[in-house]
């Protein structure tokens, strides 16, 4: 219909999906140049390196970004639902409808227009298959799952310590985290952390806690050069954190981890960290081109087989030109696959060509709670560089802090930094509720 505002819809509110709604909102959205729509499963926003910190308990509540006033001070629409299904024909997504804790329905499946869409669902745990996984096992892929882990945790260790009390249980509490990528590995140096500020802070009754980590490769951080991660393996040694590596998972059960070589390991709380994939659905979206976990295949514009259609972020498999493979799903390739896309469809409205994504990588860090921080940084002129300690730390909040100011601009940004710092003198260093 004439004079009908271009509908842009990005399905994912995650790292991607929230810097591309708030720019394209503030450039596109205020000018009412284009209507911009986000749709997302949860209500607020947690950038997604920082789960393990809510999963532990140590991150404070004030992280958290309510969408619905994201869009209003930003000038884009926010949906709540989940999408299901695509249809390519009528340019239209299908979301699942909403139920309430009884399973009644309280909204029906609906339907959204889109003249453009960007897909930015980001991943999912992969479980590979492995039996008991599903079952047994804790994930931190979202901010629900992680507070939720965050909840098991906290009467978990009550729940010792009254055993411990009682003389009910002679044995340490047993966390087994499975997969020493970054997740795996800064999760258990939180746990660590965690246990310490317990034993501080006066939880009656003792608490020992055995924390490992099991692998299936031979090496801990593969995305880190060797010497970096031999550096990382002996800090968690010397935090006392089990490290089982070459062993690869082959059943989990209600107390216990199986390894392919007949190992047992007696496990209370389960934490699976070891592979992702993009959801299920979209591996059967309308005929969208994805691979074998279930990505959407995209270009170097980020348009998939259909040129209405973008993937970014984790969900998205873009060739990584000149390295072999595909870009890495970490959050600085999020950030700037959400950059060139903005890029792209403004340039669509004028007629341009679309922007081509090429990514830079600045290396990767490694944090170790307050114990340490490691990482490799890149650049043009110094080519690749290992770094530690104080100057690893602040480069990796500052990675947190491009998003904040992609999300807030410079001077909220610089506002809520302060007001964290206030926060944190003032509250305690963990969540116990």
């Amino acid at each position: 219909m004439a004079g009908e505002l271009h509908k842009i819809l990005i399905v994912g509110g995650g790292a991607a999906g929230l810097e591309l709604a708030t720019e394209l909102g503030q450039k596109l959205g205020r000018a009412g140049k284009a209507q911009i729509t986000l749709l997302d499963a949860a209500s607020t926003h947690i950038w997604k390196p920082l789960l393990h910190e809510v999963a532990s308990g140590t991150l404070a509540e004030a992280e958290e970004i309510e969408y619905l006033a994201q869009a209003h001070s930003n000038h884009f629409r926010f949906l709540f639902g989940r999408m299901e299904g695509l249809d390519r024909t009528n340019k239209e997504i299908i979301v699942s409808a909403i139920t309430n804790k009884k399973g009644e329905e309280i909204i029906p499946q609906r339907r959204f227009k889109y003249d453009t869409l960007v897909m930015a669902v980001g991943s999912v745990s992969n479980t590979f298959g492995i039996k008991g996984v599903d079952k047994y096992c804790r994930f931190i892929d979202t901010t629900k799952e992680a507070f939720r882990f965050q909840k098991q945790l906290v009467e978990t260790y009550y729940i010792q310590s009254y055993a411990n009390q009682s003389h009910q249980r002679d044995k340490p509490l047993s966390i087994v985290i499975i997969g020493a990528g970054a997740t795996g590995v800064e999760l258990s140096a939180e746990l660590h952390e965690v246990t310490k500020l317990l034993a501080t802070y006066g939880l009656e009754g003792s608490i020992d806690v055995n924390i490992t980590i099991i692998e299936a490769a031979t090496k801990l951080l593969p995305a880190l050069p060797p010497r970096l991660s031999q550096a990382t393996q002996e800090q968690l040694i010397k935090l006392g954190i089990q490290l089982k590596l070459g062993r690869k998972v082959t059943e989990v059960t209600e107390t216990e981890v199986h390894t392919y070589d007949g190992e047992v390991f007696d496990a209370d709380l389960k934490v699976w960290a070891a592979g992702i994939k993009a959801p299920d659905w979209m591996k059967d979206l309308d005929g969208l081109e994805s691979n074998h976990i279930n990505q959407l295949v995209v270009d170097q514009t980020l348009q998939t087989s259909d040129p209405d259609i973008f993937a970014i972020g984790d969900c998205a498999a873009c060739e990584w030109v000149g390295h072999g493979g595909n870009v890495p799903p970490r959050a600085q390739s999020a950030h700037q696959m959400a950059s060139t896309v903005a890029k792209t469809i403004i340039n669509r409205l004028k007629g341009k060509p679309a922007a081509k994504f090429v990514y830079r990588d600045y290396g990767s860090l490694v944090s170790l709670g307050k114990f340490s921080t490691v990482g490799s940084l890149m650049g043009s002129l110094m080519g690749t560089v290992s770094v530690g300690g104080l100057i690893a730390y602040g480069v990796y909040l500052s990675l947190y802090k491009m998003h904040q100011v992609a999300i807030h601009g410079y001077f909220r940004t610089a506002m809520l930094t302060l007001s964290n710092l206030f926060r944190r003198s003032t509250h305690a260093k963990m969540k116990m509720h």
